[in-house]
């Protein structure tokens, strides 16, 4: 099956584009062209399209690309974009459903009108449910897989599996599935968390505070990516950028934040990945001058570099 043969996808409910920009799909605004992009309708909808994939067919899934940098050059093969189509969030017994393309604040406003407790961390979380399973996301002392019951996956055969935690190995920002067959992806879908009992009222007022402290000190206001290096062992990456003296530091478009030096800003949607790849760079090879220690990156870089960019 070649994907240049329209026919192949006419029963298909979802939307597929080519030559899609995906600055328009990702938190700092940048980054070249998607191959083909799809939008599924729904879970099922989803198997679908992966089951008439050729086997060779790259695959890329992205939530609110809120913790992801595309490369200029674009990314070749196919794109799925999952916060538009997969989105149900609700109660089955007793436990909070929410599928892959939920944003996480939402569940965390969603647990506290329910009268749930411990959720209140995804309000600070800036992506999906996807997303956040996929990379262990977490803030202000919490973790997604701590509250974590079953998860459903999707392979490239679009065949669904029912997995729970002891199945994946868990770490700060880590998840692995422990018996992966080589070669062979799965995506979150799904997931049903069990957050404590309390009072409804109490996670709203905690659900503010932590919001307001998020805008108290992070550049919300300008296109970022959160978070770009890991915490190291027993210190914060922010606090390292700053004493090596690079808050506010410029390469191209791009900026290391003078409000939260772990936050790299795109004023005006002007930098190119490439800008941004660079003083990620920058940042990390001056940290380890200056400490000699090695600043793990947080966001994900995909893709491939402009050929003048390199």
């Amino acid at each position: 099956m070649m994907m240049n043969e329209p026919l192949t996808f006419t029963a298909l409910r979802g939307t597929l584009a080519r030559d899609v920009p995906l600055a328009r799909y990702t938190s700092w605004r940048c980054g070249g062209p998607g191959e083909r992009v799809y939008i599924p309708a729904d879970r099922e909808d989803l198997g679908v399209f992966l089951r008439r994939l050729p086997h060779d067919e790259p695959v890329t899934a992205i939530g609110l690309g809120s913790n992801l940098l595309v490369r200029d050059g674009g990314i070749r093969g196919t794109i799925v974009v999952l916060h538009a189509a997969l989105n149900t969030l609700e109660m089955r017994d007793g436990l909070i459903y929410a599928e892959a393309g939920v944003a996480s604040p939402k569940v965390a406003r969603f647990a506290a009108k329910h009268g749930f407790a411990g959720a209140e961390f995804l309000a600070g979380i800036p992506g999906t449910v996807g997303g956040a399973l996929a990379m262990n996301a977490g803030c202000y002392g919490s973790e997604t897989w701590q509250f974590v019951s079953r998860v459903t996956t999707i392979d490239r055969s679009g065949e669904l599996r029912s997995r729970g935690p002891a199945e994946f190995e868990l770490g700060y920002r880590h998840v692995e599935l422990r018996e992966a067959r080589l070669g062979e992806a799965e995506w979150f879908v799904e997931a049903e968390f069990a957050f404590p009992p309390a009072h409804g009222e109490n996670a709203r007022e905690r659900i503010k505070q932590l919001l307001a402290r998020r805008i108290a000190s992070q550049p919300l206001g300008l296109p970022n990516a959160g978070s770009v290096f890991r915490n190291p062992p027993g210190d914060h990456a922010a606090r390292l950028i700053e004493a090596s003296g690079l808050k506010g530091c410029v390469i191209g478009g791009a900026a290391i934040s003078e409000k939260h030096a772990n936050f790299i800003v795109n004023p005006g949607g002007r930098a190119s990945a490439a800008d941004i790849e660079q003083l990620i760079a920058h940042a990390a090879r001056t940290v380890y001058e200056r400490f000699g220690i090695r600043l793990a990156a947080e966001v994900r870089i995909i893709g491939e570099a402009k050929e003048d960019s390199r």
